[in-house]
């Protein structure tokens, strides 16, 4: 992938979440974790809510345990719809 087609991809319009690194065993993916928080509508309890996302990953500098914000982007391939847009510290 070139430099033209990233900065297609990193300017478009998405959902942009903050997510931590869990798994970095593929070359260029990344597995990472968004946790948010949901209300029960009738009990009212608070509870957490985990999604795992494969995330496409240009950036050499990711290790297991950041916290990188993603954006959600055109299919990348069949499992991959988010890539990383930077590393938050």
């Amino acid at each position: 992938m070139n430099k033209d087609e990233m900065t297609k991809m990193m300017g478009g319009k998405g959902k942009v979440l903050e997510a931590k690194v869990v798994s970095l065993n593929t070359p260029k993916t990344a597995v990472v974790t968004v946790v948010t928080s949901h209300r029960h509508p009738i009990y009212k309890k608070a509870t957490k809510r985990t999604q795992r996302y494969l995330v496409h990953n240009e950036m050499d500098t990711i290790t297991v345990g950041d916290s990188v914000q993603i954006r959600e982007t055109k299919p990348i391939s069949k499992s991959k719809h988010f890539i990383i847009i930077g590393k938050i510290k």
